[in-house]
């Protein structure tokens, strides 16, 4: 067996050990780095003092809290704001302002945030700078929030239909067919524009036009909830951060943004919930939940400010995701469940009128938003 000589203080094992640990190392060294370079660290400058910055934190909470509850709650109150009321013209125009906000929201501030988080150089070059996650992620969460909103709504129409005998529908006067059609199209349809509509022609069909009003509140209520649940996901994560920030600068900045964000998302989320005719009790939830959870983000944030990291990598990669979930959500049910379904409803493609004050509030609505990432 062959050997160094006695004046070799190495042999070939411990040289191909120093080799594969050399290799190791200068393998992981780079790594690294590119995890946790000097940009990665916490912010350091003139902006940045934690004494200014929790009396602000304080404010943005109970300011947003309060913008959130009356941006929520004022369609709900049609008693006393009676041009509120979604049978009104300024209802749909209002509906479609705040519809452009969400739109806005989804395409101008959360999905850019996540875009920034997945592609960040304190993440790993692999995977992370190799493939466009937060596009992936984006539209998995818009795919899964359609089947959610049709499998639902299918489920509930197969219901209702169920019990459309042939014998009923003919001493209703109306084929099986197009009593199944006008259910299965009735999210294209407005629930008061129906009600409008009452001595015209569905008069003769009170079971089945109630049938279609169940369809369609189920429509309602899908949309209002799953609405809901993108705005909490996103609200708690953009709370989140800002508690847990000490730049004043930034703050400053995102309490006006924030409070004019909240107060028109909350109008159109009201809308939604107004339509959906609640109990009561479930519009008490509805309504407690969006308003505490921006607020709620930010009293997390001002408790983990200690040890939350905003670029570290678990940071960056749990809020990317939920921003890109979030904003293929938002963008899903802005453009399909609140402006289609509106824009191609009977009352709005019957007035030309009212359906370019709707464009000008969409865009309008979507413009502040897109104004507004210049701070927020």
């Amino acid at each position: 067996m062959a050997v160094f000589s006695s004046s070799s203080p190495l042999n070939r094992p411990t040289i191909f050990s120093f080799f594969i640990l050399f290799l190791t190392v200068s393998l992981i060294i780079p790594h690294a780095h590119s995890v946790a370079p000097q940009e990665c660290t916490r912010e350091t400058g003139s902006c940045v003092d934690k004494s200014k910055a929790q009396p602000l934190k304080i404010v943005a909470l109970f300011s947003i809290l309060a913008t959130s509850v009356i941006g929520v709650s004022l369609p709900l109150f049609t008693s006393a704001f009676p041009a509120l009321q979604p049978d009104r013209d300024i209802f749909v125009v209002v509906k479609a302002f705040a519809a452009g906000i969400i739109l806005g929201t989804g395409f101008m501030h959360v999905l850019p945030d996540s875009f920034d988080m997945l592609s960040s150089d304190c993440l790993p070059e692999t995977p992370w700078h190799k493939f466009p996650f937060t596009g992936f992620v984006a539209m998995l969460s818009a795919i899964f929030t359609l089947m959610v909103d049709s499998l639902t709504t299918s489920i509930y129409s197969k219901k209702c239909h169920a019990g459309i005998s042939p014998a009923k529908a003919a001493a209703e006067g109306v084929s099986p067919a197009s009593a199944a059609d006008s259910e299965m199209g009735i999210f294209a349809a407005s629930h008061f524009h129906g009600h409008s509509h009452d001595q015209g022609h569905h008069h003769h069909h009170p079971e089945f036009k109630g049938e279609i009003i169940n369809s369609q509140l189920l429509r309602y209520r899908v949309v209002a909830m799953v609405l809901e649940l993108g705005i909490v996901v996103h609200s708690v994560v953009i709370g989140l951060s800002l508690g847990a920030s000490d730049n004043v600068c930034t703050i400053k900045g995102l309490v006006a943004a924030l409070c004019f964000h909240q107060m028109f998302e909350g109008m159109g989320l009201g809308g939604c919930i107004l339509q959906a005719e609640f109990s009561r009790m479930k519009k008490v939830v509805m309504v407690f939940f969006f308003s505490v959870t921006t607020p709620l983000g930010i009293a997390m944030g001002m408790g983990l400010s200690r040890t939350y990291h905003d670029n570290s990598p678990t940071a960056l990669i749990t809020v990317g995701i939920l921003n890109a979930s979030s904003a293929g959500l938002l963008i899903y049910m802005a453009l399909v469940d609140l402006l289609a379904a509106d824009f191609m409803g009977a009352k709005l493609q019957g007035r030309v009128k009212l359906q370019i004050k709707s464009y000008v509030a969409v865009i309008l609505g979507a413009g502040g938003m897109s104004l507004m990432a210049k701070w927020a």
